[in-house]
């Protein structure tokens, strides 16, 4: 295996890129991998009744009980409660009656209900918690809860979500909860719901839920609007693990140990992630800890015990991972032991992070350690482009995986990435115009992205990504504003002191930006301020303002004209909002949510005279 680095890289089976590219006389480019795809079964839980079967002992989730001890259940015990709880769904209606929602987020309940849904062909529909527990106002719930029509709601704490379920709930839904019982609520435990006696009906909705049946509905927010419901079928699953299973033969030579908190709200964390521990007969620790500073210690504490075969994360997570794997030896020697793939997905992780990374590995093994990434979505099942062997390096996005076509069409000055295959949705749920505009003549699902190749002569170094075709703009001297590479290329600058940008500039004579500032690191730059500052007075000291001026400027002065530069910005105090749609839980930022929300401070970085809160280049960068 090829290392980028003249440093040894621990052996994994991964497999290399290859392709075919068909270019056209209209500029149209076909790309795709000469490989075919492998057989894979009808169903997502044929392979937990195949685990359970071949490896009935071995555990397959795992989460922590209150007492701090792992919680285990086996394939065995799995296969035995996902059945009992199907026959409860079939006895309630479902799904004749309509979905199934789950409201709580990863835990061991949640995983045997959603495969119980999909083992007799009930669509089941996991919601954000924080879309019940994390607002004041229950929009968005509301409205998933218009669109989908459950005829069942599960939430394993019921209390904390009684509120909500208040709040959007008529009485047409039956709520099943676990630990405690909404109160007010007519309701029922799971317990009683898994009482039911087995009966062939069970079996016989088995073997009528089919390949193209829903398996789930995984809501997503977009880039504008009020989230849409993307059908995944079973096809598009398994189809999916096969692809990974293809791309990363190394999963299934041993069963792969996760330890994963990303949420199964998600395509990343609940169809990658956790199919690839069912599809592999792997185990799944679910880890309750998140990249954030109140959350990242249980993370930490749950990796210093479980020592995974591959770890999967977004660049936050590896961000927070780093600082914790420099501090701790005794971390670094049970993460590092018998890893061999690292994959990160959502965003792209900046270069000082992966280098220090990849450090932190060979200081503590002597090898590397292979770095995956790739280009997906939640209409891709998600796992579409996939770097290889060769390995990845910033900004890389691979070529299609097998059972995948890619389309290139011109769009401006970009090529606009489309893709067909068995793991491409069918469409969104209720949503017919959204299904007829998402897909062209040829049945190709248009991405929303733009993508580029790495080496235009070399067409097997893969692609890189060139913005997301929504958010590009162009400015009032009608020159195009590359969204993507621009705000990379300002992430990547400021390092550790921002979180996230949005770049405002439509229409306008400059682009300014609206900062999303690392307040801890902010912190940093102030002596003797009170650790209980508010944000406002962390952000307004002369210390913090003066680095961030440094920066606007030697970002301006390394820029290449008007389009690539930033001319002005405001260091916010309020962070990004998932109750108004501007980040998912997962942290990826929806820009033009931002710039909607935030529309009187867009306009204070265009009032003359000059507002005192808002940063601007001084004569000399410009």
């Amino acid at each position: 295996m090829p290392s980028l680095t003249k440093r040894p890289v621990r052996a994994v089976r991964v497999a290399s890129l290859h392709a075919v590219v068909d270019r056209r006389e209209n500029g149209v480019i076909y790309v795709r991998s000469p490989r075919p795809l492998g057989a894979y079964p009808a169903r997502v839980t044929d392979r937990l009744e195949q685990w359970a079967e071949q490896a009935p002992a071995r555990i397959f989730l795992a989460e922590r009980a209150t007492d701090g001890n792992w919680r285990t259940v086996t394939y065995a015990e799995a296969l035995q409660r996902v059945r009992r709880l199907a026959q409860g769904l079939l006895d309630r209606g479902l799904p004749s009656s309509g979905p199934l929602m789950i409201l709580s987020g990863n835990g061991i309940e949640h995983a045997l209900l959603a495969l119980a849904a999909m083992y007799v062909g009930v669509p089941y529909a996991p919601v954000a918690p924080a879309y019940s527990l994390a607002v004041k106002e229950f929009t968005a719930l509301s409205y998933l809860w218009q669109n989908l029509g459950p005829a069942m709601v599960f939430a394993d704490e019921g209390a904390r979500f009684a509120p909500a379920l208040k709040a959007v709930s008529r009485g047409e839904a039956e709520i099943v909860f676990h630990k405690s019982r909404p109160e007010g609520m007519r309701s029922t435990s799971l317990e009683e719901l898994e009482s039911s006696a087995l009966s062939p009906e069970v079996d016989e909705a088995n073997r009528r839920t089919a390949p193209d049946s829903i398996a789930k509905i995984l809501y997503t927010s977009g880039s504008t609007g009020l989230p849409k419901g993307v059908i995944t079928t079973h096809r598009m699953l398994c189809s999916n693990q096969e692809m990974l299973l293809q791309m990363m033969p190394s999963l299934g030579d041993e069963p792969p140990v996760l330890c994963d908190w990303l949420p199964w709200n998600h395509t990343f964390g609940g169809s990658h992630n956790f199919g690839i521990a069912l599809y592999n007969g792997g185990s799944l620790y679910i880890d309750a800890g998140k990249p954030t500073p109140e959350w990242f210690g249980e993370t930490v504490r749950n990796l210093s015990e479980i020592a995974p075969t591959a770890y999967f994360n977004v660049p936050k997570g590896y961000e927070m991972l780093v600082s914790h794997l420099r501090a701790d030896a005794s971390l670094r020697r049970n993460f590092f032991s018998r890893l061999n793939l690292l994959f990160f997905a959502a965003a792209g992780l900046s270069q000082h992070i992966w280098d220090e990374l990849q450090d932190l590995a060979f200081e503590n093994c002597g090898e590397e350690i292979l770095v995956v990434t790739g280009l997906g979505a939640t209409e891709t099942a998600p796992f579409a482009l996939s770097t290889g062997s060769e390995g990845a390096v910033s900004g890389a996005l691979g070529l299609p995986v097998p059972g995948v076509e890619l389309k290139l069409v011109p769009v401006e000055e970009k090529l606009e990435a489309r893709l067909r295959g068995p793991s491409i949705t069918p469409g969104f749920w209720r949503r017919p115009e959204l299904t007829a505009a998402a897909f062209d003549e040829e049945s190709y699902y248009r991405l929303g992205d733009a993508i580029k190749f790495a080496d235009p002569q070399d067409p097997l170094k893969g692609f890189i990504f060139d913005g997301r075709l929504n958010e590009d703009f162009k400015n009032s001297a009608g020159t195009w504003v590359r969204v993507g590479p621009l705000r990379s290329r300002l992430l990547a600058h400021f390092g550790n002191l921002v979180q996230d940008v949005v770049l405002a500039g439509p229409d306008r004579d400059f682009i300014a930006a609206l900062f999303f500032p690392a307040l801890g690191m902010c912190r940093t730059l102030c002596p003797g301020l009170p650790p209980n500052a508010p944000p406002a007075e962390v952000l307004a000291r002369p210390e913090v303002r003066r680095l961030f001026q440094e920066k606007l400027d030697s970002f301006a002065m390394a820029s290449t004209g008007s389009s690539t530069r930033i001319d002005r910005a405001i260091l916010l105090d309020a962070p990004p909002s998932i109750e108004t749609q501007e980040i998912t839980d997962k942290g990826s930022i929806n820009q033009k949510t931002v710039l909607r929300n935030r529309a009187a401070l867009v306009e204070d970085l265009y009032r003359e005279p000059i507002p005192m809160h808002v940063l601007t280049l001084t004569k000399e960068s410009k």
